[in-house]
């Protein structure tokens, strides 16, 4: 076992790795930006170390720096986080070749994962689900277009490499293919210095589901389940949960073996994500891998139990993993809300600045991942995520109503954050039913829906709902029954609930 890890990372996702380290008795290394001075994350670690300026490209991502202080401090190992250097396979490399471990996988399983084509043909050999389209990068121009009539009206242009929505486009029509073809290997080119795109075919409505995954270096992985992720503005996630609304038994075995095989064909270790389309028909394909920890971890971690931080850290340190699947179940419903510095009312931009006021909820089932506290300057050079809230209920019904009491707890002041985005998503009627994609903002966050109390109708169904699980746990299912006509055949418990304290 590690004596000693450096984390390559920042804010709350470098803290939630100190946690886990310190549970285990494990000494943590800090670095940091000149930006990042007083930073939380430079305070909780046992040794902190400044690595540049406040640029990332001065600072986190200075992989000459970070492998030196791997040697001067005697870290055996770095962990990554998200985002920096997670997904590096250059720096995976020189991590190995330096004599320390990457709390990881391969250089080599990040290549084939890294690039879309790469990825697509590697787990074409194990029968996984694709979207209908080509697999290899567009060379002309011309063939290319007579792929898209092939596939059929509408298709995606997507670039290779990267993500976050660069490099894509949705072409309704013929004559708008070579056009939306240029601009976006012009975008991929720019973003990622490859220009390499592919033919998709469009899955309209589709849902963003992805499962985690887990596997050790002796040929064993495991799948803990999916989360769903559809609630995205620009193709980022906001709103995260687990399990998925819609997913039957066998859809989930089905994603869940699928994810595996995936794992196996790049010859996986480690934590991982495999992220699926899935359709208004629930026939699922292959997106993507992400070969690293996921922002949303936290929801799967409290549906299973499982630490995914330090099943990371035991794989890497050469240890089986600690489960098998028939192990695992899901236990309750778990909701994720991204709270970031940017304003939903004025289409999600950024808004830095200087938190005066931060306090968190509390109480049963609510988890904060953070690094604020009041006072704080919001840095301009790096991801505007602030923290995370995570809610645990024994329902999706409960979790709802516990991530409404939360998000009315939770004060940030100076600022303009995407708590109240998340207030609307929870009193929302497609996302109380589960009947709601990827195009949830576009379709529903709009001036027209905005009000001081959206549809008070279905949030008062979502209570009573609430109150009646409640009552079944408690009371028992023959006592239960006879609440059922004054808890959900009226609102009258939702009208008078300040009574009710």
């Amino acid at each position: 076992m590690f004596n000693k890890i450096l984390i390559a990372n920042r804010g709350e996702i470098a803290i939630r790795v100190m946690r886990t380290c310190r549970e285990m008795g494990i000494a943590t290394v800090a670095i940091y930006s000149e930006a990042d001075a007083q930073a939380l994350h430079v305070r909780y670690a046992d040794e902190a170390y400044c690595v540049g300026g406040p640029a990332s490209a001065d600072s986190y991502l200075r992989m000459d720096r970070i492998i030196d202080l791997c040697k001067q401090t005697g870290a055996e190992a770095v962990h990554p986080g998200y985002g920096f250097l997670s997904e590096n396979a250059h720096f995976a490399r020189a991590v190995k070749e330096n004599g320390i471990v990457l709390i990881g996988p391969s250089a080599e399983s990040m290549e084939v994962m890294g690039s879309k084509i790469a990825s697509k043909q590697a787990v074409k050999a194990f029968g996984v689900p694709l979207v209908p389209g080509i697999d290899e990068a567009i060379k002309n121009p011309e063939d290319a277009l007579q792929v898209a009539i092939e596939v059929g009206f509408p298709v995606l242009v997507k670039a290779s490499a990267g993500g976050g929505g660069k490099g894509m486009r949705v072409v309704e029509k013929k004559e708008d293919f070579l056009g939306a073809l240029q601009m976006a290997q012009n975008e991929a080119r720019s973003a990622f210095g490859d220009d390499s795109v592919f033919i998709e075919k469009y899955v309209g409505s589709p849902r963003h589901i992805e499962i985690q995954l887990m596997a050790d270096n002796y040929g064993n992985a495991c799948y803990l389940f999916e989360r769903e992720c559809s609630i995205q503005r620009r193709h980022q996630k906001l709103v995260e949960e687990a399990p998925s609304a819609v997913l039957t038994p066998e859809i989930r075995r089905a994603m869940g073996e699928a994810a595996v095989n995936v794992a196996k064909a790049c010859n996986y270790s480690g934590a991982g994500t495999v992220e699926f389309l899935l359709s208004d028909n629930r026939a699922f394909y292959f997106l993507e891998m992400n070969t690293r920890l996921q922002v949303e971890h936290p929801v799967t971690e409290l549906i299973t139990g499982i630490d995914l931080v330090r099943e990371q850290i035991l794989v890497a340190a050469g240890e089986r993993l600690s489960f098998a699947q028939e192990d695992l179940k899901i236990h309750g419903h778990a909701i994720e809300l991204r709270i970031c510095a940017e304003d939903p009312m004025n289409q999600f931009l950024p808004n830095v600045g200087k938190v005066e006021t931060y306090k968190v909820p509390q109480g049963s089932g609510i988890r904060v991942d953070d690094c604020m506290e009041s006072g704080m300057e919001i840095p301009i050079y790096y991801d505007n995520m602030l923290a995370k809230l995570i809610v645990w209920a024994p329902s999706r019904t409960e979790a709802i109503a516990r991530m409404r009491r939360a998000i009315a707890e939770y004060v940030i002041t100076g600022i303009e954050t995407t708590l109240m985005f998340g207030d609307f998503v929870m009193t929302h009627a497609a996302f109380i039913s589960g009947e709601f994609d990827t195009h949830f903002i576009q379709q529903y966050f709009t001036e027209d829906q905005m009000a001081a109390e959206p549809l008070e109708a279905a949030e008062a169904d979502l209570l009573s709902m609430a109150a009646l699980h409640f009552f079944q746990q408690a009371a028992g299912n023959n006592q239960a029954e006879a609440l059922t006509e004054t808890s959900v055949g009226s609102n009258d418990w939702y009208r008078n609930r300040k009574n009710y304290g």
